[in-house]
């Protein structure tokens, strides 16, 4: 294992990840607790072992920070996970189309930015930290018609993490970005049907979507091992489908 800078170090890390419950946020979970970390994971709703924390809501990021820090002490590593995926229609009423912006930009970037900002001040407090977005290849690359409002949530959080790195290196404070393309989740599973899985396919040289699986150890290894000289950089996992 090793420490905000890169160096070996006997201690488990203490994390905070966001959207914990299912999909890539559960595999990043399993992973780093495999590799014998203490995760406190959020979710909605809450549930064993999680903090209830509904990130439409502007004051719950306060409010789960503050409750990671009094169950954990410390916090090392700050997973901005959650995010929704919801489709709008560009011909939907003003009043629909205004809520969905809102409410996407809200939870996927946000509550990433809220979180990032108390990360920031605890880590100065306890001598650095890591933090890692999870954003989307529609940050780069866009995506369909009806989700205009999450490729501008995605691309603005690249840019975040991109901003803390340069702003925080000197102070040990690290940050890094996963951009997926298409994953096997319970959020895209609906989507892919619709779109035609074998249409989807077509555009990944892989043959295949990513794994929950493959998304999680990519954050596990930002988390936890990449060196401090990665601070800003994006990783991509999408099966070459959109290759920078």
């Amino acid at each position: 294992m090793r420490d905000a800078k890169g160096s070996d170090t006997a201690s488990p890390m203490n994390i905070l990840l966001t959207g914990a419950s299912r999909g890539i946020g559960k595999a990043a979970a399993d992973a780093l607790r495999a590799a014998g970390h203490t995760v406190l994971g959020t979710s909605t709703k809450g549930g064993e072992g999680l903090v209830a924390a509904d990130f439409a809501d502007g004051e719950a990021a306060a409010r789960c920070w503050d409750e990671a820090v009094a169950r954990l002490g410390r916090i090392d590593v700050l997973v901005n996970n959650a995010g929704v995926y919801e489709a709008v229609a560009d011909d939907a009423p003003e009043a629909e189309w205004q809520a969905q912006w809102a409410r996407t930009m809200q939870v996927n970037l946000q509550a990433a930015v809220d979180l990032s900002r108390l990360a920031v001040g605890h880590f100065r407090a306890i001598g650095g930290g890591r933090i890692v977005n999870v954003a989307s290849r529609a940050g780069y690359r866009g995506d369909s018609p009806q989700h205009w409002h999450y490729a501008a949530s995605k691309a603005a959080l690249v840019a975040v993490t991109k901003t803390i790195a340069r702003g925080y290196a000197g102070e040990n404070i690290l940050a890094f970005g996963v951009t997926p393309g298409f994953t096997v989740t319970e959020m895209t599973e609906e989507y892919l049907a619709s779109r035609g899985g074998e249409k989807v396919l077509a555009e990944i040289p892989l043959g295949r979507v990513a794994s929950a699986a493959e998304v999680g150890e990519t954050i596990r290894w930002l988390a936890t091992q990449a060196p401090a000289s990665a601070t800003g950089c994006v990783i991509d996992v999408n099966g070459a489908s959109y290759v920078r």
